[in-house]
Protein backbone atom coordinates (compact mmCIF):
# COMPACT_ATOMS: atom_id res chain seq x y z
CA UNK A 1 0.00 0.00 0.00
CA UNK A 2 1.17 3.55 -0.72
CA UNK A 3 0.29 4.47 2.86
CA UNK A 4 3.55 2.73 3.88
CA UNK A 5 5.43 5.73 2.50
CA UNK A 6 5.81 8.96 4.45
CA UNK A 7 3.88 10.93 1.84
CA UNK A 8 1.74 14.03 2.43
CA UNK A 9 -1.96 13.28 2.89
CA UNK A 10 -2.83 15.28 -0.25
CA UNK A 11 -0.61 13.04 -2.32
CA UNK A 12 -2.08 9.90 -0.76
CA UNK A 13 -5.51 11.26 -1.61
CA UNK A 14 -4.47 11.67 -5.25
CA UNK A 15 -3.01 8.15 -5.29
CA UNK A 16 -6.30 6.76 -3.97
CA UNK A 17 -8.28 8.83 -6.47
CA UNK A 18 -6.19 7.38 -9.30
CA UNK A 19 -6.78 3.86 -7.93
CA UNK A 20 -3.11 3.11 -7.37
CA UNK A 21 -3.14 0.22 -4.90
CA UNK A 22 0.12 -1.73 -4.77
CA UNK A 23 3.40 0.08 -5.46
CA UNK A 24 5.67 -1.51 -8.04
CA UNK A 25 9.13 -2.84 -7.09
CA UNK A 26 10.89 0.28 -8.40
CA UNK A 27 8.54 2.47 -6.34
CA UNK A 28 9.14 0.39 -3.21
CA UNK A 29 12.90 0.66 -3.71
CA UNK A 30 13.21 4.30 -4.80
CA UNK A 31 10.56 6.30 -2.93
CA UNK A 32 11.90 5.91 0.66
CA UNK A 33 15.51 7.00 -0.07
CA UNK A 34 14.23 9.75 -2.37
CA UNK A 35 12.03 11.05 0.47
CA UNK A 36 15.15 11.11 2.65
CA UNK A 37 16.82 13.44 0.17
CA UNK A 38 19.37 10.94 -1.20
CA UNK A 39 20.75 11.24 -4.73
CA UNK A 40 19.67 8.12 -6.65
CA UNK A 41 20.84 6.32 -9.75
CA UNK A 42 18.05 3.88 -10.68
CA UNK A 43 18.06 1.24 -13.42
CA UNK A 44 14.64 -0.30 -14.04
CA UNK A 45 12.82 -1.57 -17.08
CA UNK A 46 10.46 0.54 -19.14
CA UNK A 47 6.87 0.34 -17.93
CA UNK A 48 7.85 -0.49 -14.35
CA UNK A 49 6.38 2.65 -12.75
CA UNK A 50 9.50 4.82 -12.75
CA UNK A 51 7.59 8.07 -13.25
CA UNK A 52 5.66 7.79 -9.99
CA UNK A 53 8.90 6.72 -8.28
CA UNK A 54 10.35 10.20 -8.78
CA UNK A 55 7.21 12.35 -9.10
CA UNK A 56 5.77 11.48 -5.68
CA UNK A 57 8.98 12.26 -3.69
CA UNK A 58 9.44 15.43 -5.75
CA UNK A 59 5.92 16.68 -5.01
CA UNK A 60 6.31 15.74 -1.35
CA UNK A 61 9.36 18.05 -1.17
CA UNK A 62 7.54 20.92 -2.88
CA UNK A 63 4.14 20.65 -1.22
CA UNK A 64 2.97 23.50 0.99
CA UNK A 65 0.52 26.33 1.29
CA UNK A 66 -0.27 28.64 -1.63
CA UNK A 67 2.49 31.19 -2.15
CA UNK A 68 3.52 33.64 -4.89
CA UNK A 69 5.74 31.78 -7.38
CA UNK A 70 9.11 33.45 -7.72
CA UNK A 71 11.39 30.53 -8.73
CA UNK A 72 11.43 27.20 -10.51
CA UNK A 73 11.90 24.60 -7.78
CA UNK A 74 12.18 21.35 -9.74
CA UNK A 75 13.41 20.49 -13.24
CA UNK A 76 12.68 17.22 -15.07
CA UNK A 77 14.73 16.50 -18.20
CA UNK A 78 13.52 13.95 -20.77
CA UNK A 79 14.69 12.90 -24.24
CA UNK A 80 11.52 13.31 -26.33
CA UNK A 81 8.53 15.63 -26.43
CA UNK A 82 6.15 12.65 -26.23
CA UNK A 83 7.70 11.48 -22.97
CA UNK A 84 7.74 15.06 -21.65
CA UNK A 85 4.02 15.49 -22.38
CA UNK A 86 3.23 12.18 -20.73
CA UNK A 87 5.27 13.12 -17.65
CA UNK A 88 3.48 16.49 -17.41
CA UNK A 89 0.16 14.65 -17.27
CA UNK A 90 1.45 12.40 -14.49
CA UNK A 91 2.71 15.37 -12.46
CA UNK A 92 -0.64 17.13 -12.87
CA UNK A 93 -2.57 14.02 -11.83
CA UNK A 94 -0.55 13.47 -8.67
CA UNK A 95 -0.57 17.18 -7.75
CA UNK A 96 -4.30 17.71 -8.32
CA UNK A 97 -4.99 18.37 -4.61
CA UNK A 98 -2.02 20.69 -4.13
CA UNK A 99 -1.11 24.23 -5.15
CA UNK A 100 1.83 23.02 -7.24
CA UNK A 101 1.85 24.18 -10.88
CA UNK A 102 3.82 22.68 -13.75
CA UNK A 103 5.05 23.87 -17.12
CA UNK A 104 6.29 22.22 -20.31
CA UNK A 105 9.09 23.32 -22.66
CA UNK A 106 9.76 21.13 -25.73
CA UNK A 107 10.52 21.52 -29.39
CA UNK A 108 7.63 21.72 -31.83
CA UNK A 109 5.71 24.29 -29.74
CA UNK A 110 5.52 28.08 -29.97
CA UNK A 111 8.70 29.60 -28.53
CA UNK A 112 7.09 32.89 -27.44
CA UNK A 113 4.19 31.09 -25.77
CA UNK A 114 6.68 29.04 -23.77
CA UNK A 115 8.58 32.19 -22.81
CA UNK A 116 5.35 33.72 -21.50
CA UNK A 117 4.69 30.55 -19.46
CA UNK A 118 8.19 30.76 -17.98
CA UNK A 119 7.52 34.33 -16.83
CA UNK A 120 4.73 32.89 -14.63
CA UNK A 121 7.41 30.73 -12.97
CA UNK A 122 5.98 27.20 -12.59
CA UNK A 123 7.04 25.17 -9.55
CA UNK A 124 7.94 22.20 -11.74
CA UNK A 125 9.44 22.60 -15.21
CA UNK A 126 9.42 19.60 -17.56
CA UNK A 127 11.28 19.72 -20.84
CA UNK A 128 13.66 18.42 -23.47
CA UNK A 129 17.29 19.60 -23.36
CA UNK A 130 17.45 21.26 -26.78
CA UNK A 131 14.55 23.66 -26.34
CA UNK A 132 15.48 24.40 -22.72
CA UNK A 133 18.94 25.48 -23.88
CA UNK A 134 17.31 27.77 -26.46
CA UNK A 135 15.17 29.41 -23.76
CA UNK A 136 18.23 29.66 -21.53
CA UNK A 137 20.24 31.37 -24.27
CA UNK A 138 17.34 33.79 -24.87
CA UNK A 139 17.43 34.83 -21.21
CA UNK A 140 13.98 33.38 -20.47
CA UNK A 141 15.07 30.66 -18.04
CA UNK A 142 16.55 30.92 -14.55
CA UNK A 143 17.46 27.63 -12.86
CA UNK A 144 19.70 28.93 -10.11
CA UNK A 145 17.20 28.15 -7.33
CA UNK A 146 16.15 24.68 -8.49
CA UNK A 147 16.03 22.33 -5.49
CA UNK A 148 15.52 19.02 -7.29
CA UNK A 149 16.82 17.81 -10.68
CA UNK A 150 15.45 14.67 -12.33
CA UNK A 151 17.06 13.05 -15.37
CA UNK A 152 14.66 10.48 -16.80
CA UNK A 153 15.71 8.13 -19.62
CA UNK A 154 19.24 9.47 -19.16
CA UNK A 155 20.72 6.77 -21.39
CA UNK A 156 18.46 7.82 -24.25
CA UNK A 157 19.42 11.48 -23.86
CA UNK A 158 23.05 10.45 -24.29
CA UNK A 159 22.19 8.32 -27.33
CA UNK A 160 20.49 11.34 -28.90
CA UNK A 161 23.55 13.54 -28.43
CA UNK A 162 22.26 15.66 -25.53
CA UNK A 163 25.22 15.04 -23.23
CA UNK A 164 26.60 18.60 -23.37
CA UNK A 165 23.13 20.16 -23.05
CA UNK A 166 22.28 17.99 -20.05
CA UNK A 167 25.58 18.83 -18.38
CA UNK A 168 25.05 22.56 -18.94
CA UNK A 169 21.51 22.46 -17.54
CA UNK A 170 22.74 20.49 -14.53
CA UNK A 171 25.43 23.13 -13.97
CA UNK A 172 22.75 25.83 -14.08
CA UNK A 173 21.03 24.01 -11.20
CA UNK A 174 24.18 24.44 -9.11
CA UNK A 175 22.30 25.03 -5.84
CA UNK A 176 20.12 21.94 -6.04
CA UNK A 177 19.78 19.72 -2.98
CA UNK A 178 18.96 16.46 -4.74
CA UNK A 179 19.40 14.72 -8.11
CA UNK A 180 17.55 11.62 -9.30
CA UNK A 181 18.75 9.78 -12.42
CA UNK A 182 16.64 7.03 -14.00
CA UNK A 183 17.33 4.82 -17.01
CA UNK A 184 16.12 1.56 -18.50
CA UNK A 185 19.61 0.30 -19.28
CA UNK A 186 22.99 0.50 -17.59
CA UNK A 187 24.41 2.44 -20.55
CA UNK A 188 28.12 2.73 -21.26
CA UNK A 189 31.01 4.96 -20.31
CA UNK A 190 29.07 8.09 -21.23
CA UNK A 191 26.38 7.37 -18.67
CA UNK A 192 28.93 6.51 -15.99
CA UNK A 193 30.63 9.84 -16.65
CA UNK A 194 27.30 11.65 -16.34
CA UNK A 195 26.52 9.87 -13.07
CA UNK A 196 29.90 10.90 -11.70
CA UNK A 197 29.41 14.50 -12.84
CA UNK A 198 25.85 15.22 -11.66
CA UNK A 199 25.21 12.90 -8.67
CA UNK A 200 26.66 13.36 -5.20
CA UNK A 201 27.34 10.17 -3.24
CA UNK A 202 24.42 8.41 -4.95
CA UNK A 203 22.63 5.28 -3.89
CA UNK A 204 22.54 2.81 -6.81
CA UNK A 205 19.35 0.83 -7.29
CA UNK A 206 19.37 -1.83 -10.00
CA UNK A 207 15.93 -3.39 -10.24
CA UNK A 208 16.54 -5.56 -13.30
CA UNK A 209 19.54 -7.02 -15.04
CA UNK A 210 19.40 -6.78 -18.82
CA UNK A 211 18.65 -10.50 -19.15
CA UNK A 212 15.58 -10.11 -16.91
CA UNK A 213 14.02 -7.25 -18.85
CA UNK A 214 10.64 -7.80 -20.47
CA UNK A 215 10.08 -11.26 -19.01
CA UNK A 216 6.39 -10.99 -19.96
CA UNK A 217 7.23 -10.54 -23.63
CA UNK A 218 7.81 -13.43 -26.04
CA UNK A 219 10.63 -12.58 -28.42
CA UNK A 220 10.68 -14.16 -31.88
CA UNK A 221 12.56 -13.80 -35.14
CA UNK A 222 11.33 -14.59 -38.66
CA UNK A 223 13.85 -14.69 -41.50
CA UNK A 224 13.09 -12.85 -44.74
CA UNK A 225 14.69 -12.63 -48.18
CA UNK A 226 14.36 -8.88 -48.79
CA UNK A 227 12.28 -5.80 -47.80
CA UNK A 228 9.42 -6.83 -50.11
CA UNK A 229 9.29 -10.20 -48.34
CA UNK A 230 9.26 -8.36 -44.99
CA UNK A 231 6.25 -6.34 -46.15
CA UNK A 232 4.36 -9.54 -46.98
CA UNK A 233 5.23 -10.91 -43.55
CA UNK A 234 3.92 -7.73 -41.88
CA UNK A 235 0.60 -8.06 -43.74
CA UNK A 236 0.33 -11.71 -42.68
CA UNK A 237 1.11 -10.96 -39.03
CA UNK A 238 -1.39 -8.11 -38.82
CA UNK A 239 -4.05 -10.35 -40.38
CA UNK A 240 -3.36 -13.47 -38.29
CA UNK A 241 -1.97 -12.42 -34.88
CA UNK A 242 -4.35 -11.65 -32.04
CA UNK A 243 -3.58 -8.17 -30.70
CA UNK A 244 -5.25 -5.01 -29.46
CA UNK A 245 -2.67 -2.51 -30.70
CA UNK A 246 0.63 -2.81 -32.55
CA UNK A 247 3.74 -0.76 -33.32
CA UNK A 248 5.96 -1.51 -36.31
CA UNK A 249 9.47 -0.04 -36.00
CA UNK A 250 11.69 0.94 -38.91
CA UNK A 251 15.19 2.45 -38.87
CA UNK A 252 14.48 5.19 -41.42
CA UNK A 253 11.77 7.74 -42.10
CA UNK A 254 11.61 6.73 -45.76
CA UNK A 255 10.91 3.09 -44.85
CA UNK A 256 8.28 4.16 -42.31
CA UNK A 257 6.45 6.23 -44.93
CA UNK A 258 6.70 3.44 -47.53
CA UNK A 259 5.31 0.81 -45.17
CA UNK A 260 2.59 3.20 -43.99
CA UNK A 261 1.49 3.67 -47.61
CA UNK A 262 1.38 -0.08 -48.22
CA UNK A 263 -0.75 -0.65 -45.12
CA UNK A 264 -3.16 2.19 -45.93
CA UNK A 265 -3.58 0.74 -49.43
CA UNK A 266 -4.58 -2.54 -47.78
CA UNK A 267 -7.30 -0.77 -45.75
CA UNK A 268 -5.51 -0.89 -42.40
CA UNK A 269 -6.23 1.93 -39.94
CA UNK A 270 -2.72 3.16 -39.30
CA UNK A 271 -0.69 6.27 -38.40
CA UNK A 272 2.98 6.98 -39.02
CA UNK A 273 5.27 8.71 -36.52
CA UNK A 274 8.80 9.97 -37.17
CA UNK A 275 11.00 13.02 -36.71
CA UNK A 276 9.80 14.86 -39.82
CA UNK A 277 6.21 14.93 -38.57
CA UNK A 278 5.24 18.20 -36.90
CA UNK A 279 4.06 18.26 -33.31
CA UNK A 280 0.36 18.40 -34.23
CA UNK A 281 0.59 15.24 -36.34
CA UNK A 282 2.68 13.41 -33.74
CA UNK A 283 0.20 14.24 -30.99
CA UNK A 284 -2.72 13.18 -33.17
CA UNK A 285 -1.08 9.84 -33.98
CA UNK A 286 -0.43 9.00 -30.33
CA UNK A 287 -3.86 10.19 -29.14
CA UNK A 288 -5.66 8.15 -31.80
CA UNK A 289 -3.67 5.05 -30.88
CA UNK A 290 -4.35 5.50 -27.17
CA UNK A 291 -8.07 6.08 -27.78
CA UNK A 292 -8.36 3.11 -30.11
CA UNK A 293 -9.15 5.10 -33.25
CA UNK A 294 -6.30 3.20 -34.91
CA UNK A 295 -4.73 -0.12 -33.96
CA UNK A 296 -1.41 0.21 -35.76
CA UNK A 297 1.43 2.73 -35.57
CA UNK A 298 4.44 2.69 -37.90
CA UNK A 299 7.31 4.54 -36.23
CA UNK A 300 11.02 5.19 -36.10
CA UNK A 301 12.85 5.19 -32.78
CA UNK A 302 11.42 8.62 -31.95
CA UNK A 303 8.55 6.57 -30.46
CA UNK A 304 10.72 3.96 -28.78
CA UNK A 305 10.89 5.88 -25.52
CA UNK A 306 8.18 7.31 -23.38
CA UNK A 307 5.24 5.91 -25.32
CA UNK A 308 2.89 4.32 -22.81
CA UNK A 309 -0.20 2.95 -24.56
CA UNK A 310 -2.63 0.68 -22.76
CA UNK A 311 -3.37 -2.50 -24.70
CA UNK A 312 -0.21 -2.33 -26.82
CA UNK A 313 0.66 -6.01 -27.06
CA UNK A 314 2.48 -6.46 -30.39
CA UNK A 315 5.79 -4.95 -31.53
CA UNK A 316 7.25 -5.77 -34.95
CA UNK A 317 10.82 -4.80 -35.78
CA UNK A 318 10.67 -4.34 -39.56
CA UNK A 319 14.33 -3.33 -39.25
CA UNK A 320 16.53 -4.70 -36.50
CA UNK A 321 17.56 -1.85 -34.15
CA UNK A 322 21.22 -0.84 -34.24
CA UNK A 323 21.95 -1.55 -30.58
CA UNK A 324 20.87 -3.75 -27.70
CA UNK A 325 19.64 -0.74 -25.72
CA UNK A 326 17.41 0.38 -28.59
CA UNK A 327 16.00 -3.14 -28.82
CA UNK A 328 15.19 -3.09 -25.11
CA UNK A 329 13.36 0.20 -25.45
CA UNK A 330 11.42 -0.88 -28.51
CA UNK A 331 10.09 -4.10 -27.04
CA UNK A 332 9.51 -2.21 -23.79
CA UNK A 333 6.44 -0.69 -25.46
CA UNK A 334 4.70 -4.05 -24.94
CA UNK A 335 4.47 -6.40 -21.96
CA UNK A 336 4.14 -3.43 -19.62
CA UNK A 337 3.01 -3.47 -16.00
CA UNK A 338 2.99 -7.27 -15.82
CA UNK A 339 0.98 -7.80 -19.02
CA UNK A 340 1.98 -10.23 -21.77
CA UNK A 341 3.35 -9.06 -25.10
CA UNK A 342 4.86 -10.32 -28.33
CA UNK A 343 7.91 -8.86 -30.08
CA UNK A 344 8.77 -10.13 -33.58
CA UNK A 345 11.92 -9.14 -35.48
CA UNK A 346 12.11 -9.66 -39.26
CA UNK A 347 15.64 -10.71 -40.19
CA UNK A 348 17.29 -10.46 -43.62
CA UNK A 349 20.90 -11.50 -44.25
CA UNK A 350 22.08 -7.97 -43.40
CA UNK A 351 20.17 -8.04 -40.07
CA UNK A 352 21.57 -11.33 -38.79
CA UNK A 353 24.75 -10.03 -37.18
CA UNK A 354 22.82 -7.23 -35.43
CA UNK A 355 20.29 -9.75 -34.15
CA UNK A 356 23.05 -12.04 -32.89
CA UNK A 357 24.77 -9.18 -31.08
CA UNK A 358 21.48 -8.26 -29.37
CA UNK A 359 21.05 -11.88 -28.25
CA UNK A 360 24.53 -11.82 -26.75
CA UNK A 361 23.85 -8.47 -25.07
CA UNK A 362 20.63 -9.76 -23.49
CA UNK A 363 22.12 -13.22 -22.84
CA UNK A 364 19.04 -14.68 -24.44
CA UNK A 365 18.19 -16.70 -27.53
CA UNK A 366 15.15 -15.54 -29.45
CA UNK A 367 12.54 -18.04 -30.55
CA UNK A 368 12.91 -18.97 -34.25
CA UNK A 369 9.62 -18.94 -36.10
CA UNK A 370 8.63 -19.97 -39.63
CA UNK A 371 5.42 -18.93 -41.38
CA UNK A 372 4.83 -21.79 -43.80
CA UNK A 373 2.82 -19.75 -46.27
CA UNK A 374 5.65 -17.22 -46.60
CA UNK A 375 8.76 -19.28 -45.95
CA UNK A 376 11.67 -17.69 -47.77
CA UNK A 377 14.94 -18.99 -49.13
CA UNK A 378 17.07 -17.28 -46.47
CA UNK A 379 17.02 -19.19 -43.19
CA UNK A 380 20.10 -17.70 -41.56
CA UNK A 381 23.81 -18.18 -42.28
CA UNK A 382 24.94 -21.62 -43.37
CA UNK A 383 26.50 -23.71 -40.61
CA UNK A 384 30.27 -23.60 -40.91
CA UNK A 385 30.84 -26.62 -38.69
CA UNK A 386 29.07 -29.86 -39.55
CA UNK A 387 30.86 -32.94 -38.13
CA UNK A 388 34.55 -33.09 -37.23
CA UNK A 389 35.14 -35.58 -40.07
CA UNK A 390 33.43 -33.42 -42.65
CA UNK A 391 35.30 -30.34 -41.52
CA UNK A 392 38.63 -32.21 -41.61
CA UNK A 393 37.91 -33.61 -45.05
CA UNK A 394 36.98 -30.18 -46.33
CA UNK A 395 40.15 -28.69 -44.85
CA UNK A 396 42.30 -31.43 -46.39
CA UNK A 397 40.71 -30.88 -49.75
CA UNK A 398 41.31 -27.16 -49.48
CA UNK A 399 44.91 -27.70 -48.41
CA UNK A 400 45.43 -30.06 -51.34
CA UNK A 401 44.18 -27.40 -53.73
CA UNK A 402 46.50 -24.83 -52.19
CA UNK A 403 49.41 -27.29 -52.42
CA UNK A 404 48.61 -28.02 -56.03
CA UNK A 405 48.61 -24.34 -56.85
CA UNK A 406 52.00 -23.77 -55.26
CA UNK A 407 53.75 -27.03 -56.39
CA UNK A 408 56.41 -26.80 -59.14
CA UNK A 409 56.06 -28.58 -62.47
CA UNK A 410 55.91 -32.36 -62.14
CA UNK A 411 59.32 -34.05 -62.51
CA UNK A 412 60.16 -37.44 -63.86
CA UNK A 413 60.63 -40.05 -61.13
CA UNK A 414 64.20 -40.82 -60.16
CA UNK A 415 65.67 -43.87 -58.59
CA UNK A 416 66.15 -43.94 -54.84
CA UNK A 417 69.51 -42.49 -53.99
CA UNK A 418 72.08 -44.27 -51.86
CA UNK A 419 73.43 -42.78 -48.67
CA UNK A 420 75.19 -39.44 -48.99
CA UNK A 421 78.60 -40.99 -48.36
CA UNK A 422 78.30 -43.25 -51.43
CA UNK A 423 76.48 -40.92 -53.83
CA UNK A 424 77.59 -41.38 -57.44
CA UNK A 425 76.59 -39.73 -60.66
CA UNK A 426 73.81 -41.26 -62.66
CA UNK A 427 76.33 -42.51 -65.21
CA UNK A 428 78.23 -44.21 -62.38
CA UNK A 429 81.56 -42.65 -63.34
CA UNK A 430 82.30 -40.13 -60.61
CA UNK A 431 81.23 -39.58 -57.00
CA UNK A 432 78.92 -36.57 -56.22
CA UNK A 433 79.59 -33.99 -53.54
CA UNK A 434 77.32 -34.10 -50.49
CA UNK A 435 74.45 -31.58 -50.94
CA UNK A 436 73.50 -28.94 -48.43
CA UNK A 437 69.94 -29.27 -47.06
CA UNK A 438 67.39 -27.04 -48.81
CA UNK A 439 66.38 -23.89 -46.93
CA UNK A 440 62.92 -24.12 -45.39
Amino acid sequence: MFSQFALHERLLKAVAELKFVEPTPVQVAAIPPALEGRDLRVTAQTGSGKTAAFVLPMLNRLIGDAQPRVRIRALILLPTRELAQQTLKEVERFSQFTFIKSGLVTGGEDFKYQAAMLRKVPDVLIGTPGRLIEQLNAGNLDLKEVELLVLDEADRMLDMGFSDDVQRLANECANRAQTLLFSATSGGNGLREMVAAVLRDPQHLRLNSISELNEGTRQQIITADDPAHKERLVHWLLANETYQKAIIFTNTRAQADRLYGRLVASDHKVFVLHGEKDQKDRKLAIDRLKQGGVKILVATDVAARGLDVEGLDLVINFDMPRSGDEYVHRIGRTGRAGNDGLAISLICHNDWNLMSSVERYLKQRFERRVIKELKGVYQGPKKVKASGKAVGAKKKKTDDKKGAAKAPAKRKPVAKRPAASTLVSQDGLAPLKKRKPAEE
